[in-house]
């Protein structure tokens, strides 16, 4: 067995949806419960929000792209 790496906190999308906005870049230093994405689903805005203190290493979506449940979205290492 290979240990998983840690460190790292995956946001994923919790329902399906459109990203409406990204608040962070890559290398922004997030809070745990600040808004880093915007997601439209069912014609209302979600905040999503950071897991964790970090620094956001990865930024999986683009604004305007269809998510599905379950999707990676942001990465903070």
């Amino acid at each position: 067995r290979t240990p998983v790496a840690t460190g790292s906190n995956v946001v994923n999308a919790p329902l399906p949806g459109v990203v409406l906005d990204i608040k962070v870049k890559v290398g922004d230093t997030v809070k745990k419960g600040e808004t880093i994405l915007v997601l439209e689903a069912m014609k209302m805005e979600n905040n999503i929000q950071s897991t964790s203190d970090g620094t956001v290493s990865k930024i999986s979506v683009e604004k305007g792209a269809s998510v599905l449940e379950g999707m990676e979205l942001i990465v903070i290492g």
